[in-house]
């Protein structure tokens, strides 16, 4: 087992892809080369992100990849309230995704957090 696979942050960020999938196989089909594929791309980058920060030698590197990773979450927020306003996901799907995203926002703030002081 790979270091990052045993963060619980990592975990939550599949989950979170896990659900943009399920969400956006419903699009429209014109929107699969765009917010479709953007959405998904920006989830996908949030534990990849991470994944390949735990891989760096240093915690001032690591932490540069969840600050990346934060911010393929936040785009991922953007999209999500396109999403909604365009009607394509229902008000109930939304804030499921933003409680989801609200919970990644603090657990990636941790941990970054936890990286400077281990310092």
């Amino acid at each position: 087992m790979f270091g990052f696979e045993k963060l619980e942050v990592w975990k939550k960020a599949l989950d979170f892809a896990d659900q943009i999938y399920r969400f956006t196989a419903s699009f429209p089909t014109e929107e699969r080369f765009g917010l479709t594929n953007q959405l998904r791309r920006a989830s996908v980058w949030i534990s990849s992100n991470i994944a390949e920060g735990s891989g760096r030698n240093s915690n001032p590197e690591f932490a540069r990849f969840i600050t990346i990773a934060y911010g393929s979450l936040m785009e991922c927020v953007s999209q999500l309230h396109i999403a909604q306003r365009q009607r394509f996901l229902t008000e109930a799907a939304f804030n499921q995704l933003i409680l989801q995203a609200d919970e990644l926002s603090r657990m990636l703030s941790g941990l970054k957090g936890s990286l400077f002081k281990n310092e």
